[in-house]
């Protein structure tokens, strides 16, 4: 496999973001070096690797680090353009759509799904279920117009898009035994059947996170978003 000791990635197993990079280096049939990073005490490397925002995923190639995974994609599919398939269309026009989908999923729907399961209030998160819900049927008409009745947003085969979404599907279905559920098979079949059809991919599912550990994980998160909106009621 081509990447070895050139690639190492910066990550925290339960973050999606982290999930997206690991799906596109795998897609791309690149091997790697994982360093799974404690929040608690970030690392030297992470912090001199990303002194702005102090996140993960951070990929470090060749001793240069890359930050933000939206650009890390990018970078990956210029990177190693001659490995593997292309993440992003080779019209500019439809790699522009690409880009533009995969900044609604993080601006539009994963800010109201954020919402939906760490608002401090009953109302809050009511409302954040309701913006994500509608943002998921825009998603299920941009994936029919994408598509063209291909299986994935990338056509006969998985693209930018698919990895930008796929990154969130460990979450979706840990969080859907938590009692939120975000696809709807009456609302967004095509979605469903995405998100089964990409899951059972052979260079996808081995690099997905445990849903079981991310269950427990959310039940965490939401006990310490129930505490914090607590106390503030209390002040």
């Amino acid at each position: 496999m081509a990447g070895g000791n050139d690639l190492k990635l910066l990550g925290m197993w339960a973050s999606p973001f982290v999930v997206r990079v690991k799906l596109a280096l795998s897609l791309k049939g690149l091997s790697y070096e994982y360093v799974e990073e404690d929040f608690s005490t970030k690392s030297e490397l992470l912090l001199r690797s990303n002194p702005i925002h102090k996140k993960v995923p951070v990929l470090i190639h060749d001793g240069k680090p890359i930050c933000e995974s939206s650009i890390i994609l990018q970078y990956i599919d210029e990177a190693f353009a001659g490995t593997g398939a292309s993440l992003l269309p080779a019209d500019p026009y439809e790699r522009a759509i690409a880009r533009f989908w995969a900044a609604y999923i993080d601006d539009k729907m994963l800010a109201a799904w954020t919402q939906a399961t760490k608002g401090k209030t009953e109302e809050e998160r009511a409302e954040g279920m309701k913006q994500t819900l509608a943002a998921m049927e825009t998603l299920e008409g941009a994936f029919s117009d994408c598509r063209k009745g291909k299986p994935f947003f990338g056509g006969d085969s998985v693209g930018y898009l698919d990895v930008f979404l796929g990154g969130l599907l460990g979450w979706v279905r840990a969080y859907e035994k938590l009692g939120v559920k975000t696809f709807d098979p009456e609302k967004t079949p095509l979605l469903v059947a995405w998100a089964e059809r990409f899951w059972s991919l052979e260079a996808v599912e081995p690099v997905m996170p445990d849903v079981s550990k991310l269950v427990e994980f959310g039940k965490m998160l939401l006990a310490r978003a129930a505490a914090a909106a607590a106390a503030g009621e209390g002040n």
